[in-house]
């Protein structure tokens, strides 16, 4: 069974970082494309950044462009969300998300068809 464990989250202040991993139990992960999404607390999930399977394409979101950046380590089956320049608006559940194959173009929630549990970042101002 496919598995994807979140860590990092947490609270900062404004202008703040925050690493955020996610381990996945997919085997080949560099057959996947993962992303990262958001939910703040009554709306829908918000797609953050998303990179394909070998790593080399990444997108962003308008509202994390800049701050933000996705990496992968497909050794240690791992994807990570490194957040700088943090703000409040920032703060949701983050989850992370494997798509069906190694490359997504689409940025919806409904095309990633495995979820992890979610971890809380919270950033006061």
């Amino acid at each position: 069974q496919v598995q994807l464990v979140e860590s990092g989250g947490g609270s900062v202040q404004a202008g703040g970082s925050l690493r955020l991993s996610c381990a996945a139990s997919i085997s080949p992960f560099s057959s996947y494309a993962m992303g990262w999404f958001r939910r703040a607390p009554g709306k829908d999930y918000k797609f953050v950044a998303l990179i394909s399977g070998s790593g080399i394409t990444t997108r962003y979101a308008d509202s994390v462009k800049g701050r933000f950046t996705i990496s992968r380590s497909n050794s240690k089956n791992t994807v990570y969300l490194q957040m700088n320049s943090l703000k409040p608006e920032d703060t949701a559940v983050y989850y992370c998300a494997a798509s069906g194959g190694p490359v997504m173009s689409s940025t919806s929630a409904t095309d990633f068809g495995t979820w992890g549990q979610g971890t809380q970042v919270t950033v006061s101002s």
